[in-house]
């Protein structure tokens, strides 16, 4: 058995809702492995930094670090193979963006529907899908919802979002309920604009509190017709 060096990564999958679709934030490879596939930021992990600070340091060469909302470790990434050559481990992190954020990035560097994902280097594919999960989990049983949606928002854009990230239909009704029970929700006492077909202005609401927090920690929020505690249909 042939031991090989090993290195230590740090990545990012970083994440949004826009236009209805749950979307991730590639860079294009420009050379082998791998080259022409896209990729999660992030890169070696330096001598003198811990993966936070790391994670953070190699996201502000693609985002505008400040228009990511919530950063969070997701898991470490240590098959033998993931990588060609080098034995090389990662530690993956959640980052989210407002689905009203449109930072300034790299020429070499999108978003990408995590419905229709293109060819992606390594397992970045599978860390991308370990993140959607995250973030589809934790809107169940904290209110992660702040870090996805502008600051002030109508409950049928929030439902909309739910719904988009968590890739099932849920009741604006039933999800403000839920919400409000938690007290998570509080108005502005603001109104949105009118939309084309005019009706009565929908009132703003925001999150209360905009660092996460448990809100109910065995809450799961339901497909229309699920059943358990905090289902929201």
């Amino acid at each position: 058995m042939t031991n090989r060096p090993t290195e230590h990564e740090v990545l990012a999958a970083v994440l949004r809702i826009r236009d209805g679709t749950p979307q991730v934030l590639f860079w294009q490879r420009a050379r082998s492995p791998d080259a022409g596939r896209w990729a999660l930021p992030g890169g070696r992990l330096r001598d003198d930094e811990d993966v936070e600070s790391s994670v953070l340091r190699q996201l502000a060469e693609k985002v505008d670090v400040r228009d990511v909302t919530h950063v969070e470790q997701l898991s470490v990434f240590s098959r033998p193979d993931r990588v060609p050559g080098v034995r090389m481990i990662a530690t993956a992190f959640l980052g989210l963006v407002r689905s009203d954020s449109d930072p300034a990035i790299p020429d070499d560097t999108t978003w990408h529907s995590i419905t229709a994902l293109p060819p992606t280097a390594f397992d970045h594919e599978v860390i991308v899908g370990a993140g959607h999960e995250r973030l589809r989990a934790k809107l169940s049983y904290t209110n992660i919802g702040f870090a996805m949606v502008p600051r002030e928002f109508t409950i049928s854009a929030l439902r909309d979002l739910y719904s988009a990230a968590l890739g099932h239909p849920v009741s604006a009704t039933n999800l403000q309920r839920v919400l409000t029970r938690r007290t998570l929700l509080e108005p502005t006492g603001a109104v949105a604009p009118p939309g084309p077909a005019g009706g009565r202005p929908a009132a703003l609401f925001r999150f209360a509190d905009r660092s996460l927090r448990v809100t109910d920690a065995f809450a799961v929020l339901r497909p229309p017709g699920g059943y358990g505690r905090g289902a929201v249909p």
